[in-house]
């Protein structure tokens, strides 16, 4: 058998990944999308998105991956990925417009050999549900992507978990060999298991979260540490060394609200209780005011004109993402202050805001400022000395709700410290 040729359909962040971890495991990659404008930066190497690793991984690729503006240049390929990103809007609503707009356009260049995969997140039922192709050549594969660290994801997949019509029957030949090319578990169910399934890991996601940061309040109310807690969690089998343990500003990005309220939608339509989903999301909201509540305490109620410092706007480190941004949530109900900010890849031109200033270095930033609220952890500003921060600031607060900085430190130059999952710690 021939090596396989795969193209790829939509240049989104999911596609733009998927498309180079292929290339970079020896095939021949053909990227459509139908901007042209995008194309042709990206032949230039210009990416529209904020990625570790991914320029170099693409750089490397060669002519291995190829942009095209065309559809009709994915005729040669064996293998079409459809992975555009669908946009959901602030319910979790997905619209999924653009995406069949996109399938619609490229069945026609498919050879009649070739297998077709949405890799694009959609609801249960959704592929099944398609006109074309045929059901024989059509398959659903469930995404790993996560912001800031898709590249690790997309070359060393945990597993491989791909919807067709009947899973006992072997997959189509050639994205067989795809798949098999990263070594990992390939796992074949029905259309809408597979579907549900990357819900159903995201819901999971979820409880641990939210478990967490139910429980890092408590913390602040009683005494206890989250963070001396949090070893001998992963050290217990049930639960282990990867789960999610961190508390943090609520459920952002889009992806993890979107699945919540697909699970809420199709509960509603099947006479199913998803009161528990429900309880996921007020936690979410609650803590997601954290930060906003910790200044007000600290600062605003004695200094309702302060200037405040904020670090971070990307709604996680290493992307370029707003989308239900906590910072951005927090800064909203920051009324009547001044706020200075920085953030490595998001520019302060995108917050519709008075009194808003950017900055380029975080440090400028805080200058003069009354309080540092550090709202991303971008690992840049765990480089930052708690001294120097404490230099530059006029005051000496600090709300750090994922404990960038080093307590201890913080502590030591002479901050009034906060964090989630501890109570305050005052300066010694």
């Amino acid at each position: 058998m021939n090596q396989p040729v795969v193209g790829f359909a939509g240049m989104s962040h999911l596609g733009l990944v998927s498309a180079a971890a292929v290339a970079g495991a020896g095939f021949e990659t053909v990227c459509f999308d139908t901007d042209p404008e995008l194309i042709a930066s990206l032949r230039q190497g210009a990416l529209p998105i904020v990625e570790p690793d991914l320029a170099e991984l693409i750089k490397a690729n060669g002519a291995r991956q190829r942009f095209a503006s065309s559809a009709s240049e994915l005729g040669p390929c064996d293998v079409v990925y459809v992975a555009l990103d669908v946009t959901t809007d602030s319910e979790g609503s997905s619209d999924t417009s653009a995406l069949k707009a996109l399938i619609d356009s490229i069945i026609p260049a498919m050879h009649d050999e070739a297998a077709f995969v949405l890799l694009s997140q959609v609801e249960p039922g959704f592929t099944s549900a398609l006109s074309s192709p045929p059901q024989a050549r059509r398959y659903y594969q469930v995404e790993t992507l996560i912001f800031g660290r898709a590249v690790e994801r997309a070359t060393k997949p945990e597993r491989y978990v791909v919807g067709c019509a009947d899973p006992s029957r072997p997959l189509h030949p050639q994205l067989q060999k795809v798949l098999s090319a990263f070594n990992c578990p390939i796992l074949p169910m029905r259309y809408e298991s597979a579907e549900l399934a990357k819900i159903s890991i995201n819901c999971y996601l979820v409880g641990a979260v939210s478990v967490a940061n139910m429980l890092a309040e408590l913390c602040e109310s009683i005494g206890a540490d989250w963070s001396e807690i949090v070893p001998a969690l992963k050290l217990d089998r049930r639960i282990g060394q990867f789960a999610y343990l961190a508390p943090g500003l609520g459920i952002a990005g889009g992806n993890l609200e979107r699945d919540l309220a697909t699970v809420r939608r199709l509960a509603a339509a099947n006479g199913a209780d998803a009161s528990l989903v429900k309880a996921w999301m007020r936690i979410s909201r609650r803590r997601r005011d954290w930060a906003a509540k910790a200044i007000q305490r600290a600062l605003l109620d004695r200094k309702p004109g302060a200037t405040i410092a904020v670090w971070g706007l990307a709604y996680k480190e290493n992307t370029h993402s707003i989308k239900n941004s906590a910072s951005l949530a927090t800064i909203a109900q920051l009324n009547g202050v001044e706020i200075r900010v920085h953030d490595p890849v998001v520019t302060a031109d995108l917050i519709a805001r008075q009194n808003l200033t950017g900055f380029d270095d975080p440090l400028r930033a805080a200058q003069g400022a009354d309080a540092l609220m550090i709202l991303t952890p971008w690992p840049q500003y765990r480089q930052v000395a708690p001294l120097e921060i404490a230099q530059a600031l006029s005051g000496k607060i600090v709300v750090d709700p994922y404990a960038v900085l080093d307590p201890a430190a913080a502590a030591k130059a002479g901050l009034a410290y906060y964090t989630l999952g501890r109570g305050t710690i005052a300066t010694t």
